[in-house]
């Protein structure tokens, strides 16, 4: 017998978002609590990552997605040489941006996708605007990079995320995830302090 959904399963900040889950035989609720369990460690793991790491942090409901942001310290990463994994530490960088993008159904990490950041200073000037790669980090997966940011303050964070292009087994639920969807967040404190960066191993 196919085990009851939680009626409790959080997924995103205040709930599970408008989930596209069609009820048919193939997608049962024990496949969805699975799901959810999955999306509900995440946002665990996001949790601890904002409390632990971050100076500022949020989530928000977008489209079919939970979209959420950290930003901190700028870290060290391992980059891929030509044929081994080289440390690099940040360098005039001194701000690390984290960028979660999450199933609004299930509350899954989901990979596969292109996350364009723009940073806009508290003068309205635009720092940049670049593509974030997917990061394996201790806690989470994420889309991630570091910026050099001249000013503490207010800054504006928009995020851009176009659709993923992996396959799907699933007939009737599979058939999402389809649009871009672009988000604003306007309220971003940066404190970049005197300290630089921060090393993650």
């Amino acid at each position: 017998m196919a085990e009851e959904v939680p009626p409790d399963s959080r997924v995103g900040p205040g709930g599970p978002g408008p989930s596209s889950w069609a009820d048919r035989e193939e997608t049962t609720q024990r496949q969805l609590h699975v799901a959810r369990a999955q999306g509900d460690a995440y946002g665990h793991a996001f949790e601890q990552l904002r409390a632990a790491e971050a100076t500022d942090s949020g989530e928000e409901y977008c489209g079919d997605y939970w979209i959420g942001y950290a930003v901190g310290p700028a870290l060290g990463v391992y980059e891929w040489t030509t044929a081994e994994l080289e440390w690099r530490e940040p360098g005039e960088e001194n701000l690390h941006v984290a960028i979660t993008v999450r199933d609004a159904g299930d509350g899954r990490f989901v990979p596969g996708l292109r996350v364009l950041v723009t940073l806009i200073d508290p003068s309205g000037n635009v720092v940049g605007s670049r593509e974030q790669p997917l990061l394996w980090h201790p806690m989470i997966y994420h889309y991630g990079g570091n910026w050099k940011v001249d000013a503490n303050g207010v800054h504006s964070l928009r995020v851009q995320v176009d659709p993923p292009k992996f396959m799907r087994t699933d007939l009737v639920n599979g058939d999402r995830l389809l649009a871009p969807v672009q988000i604003d967040f306007d309220e971003v404190k940066v404190d970049v302090g005197t300290g630089g960066h921060r090393r993650s191993r």
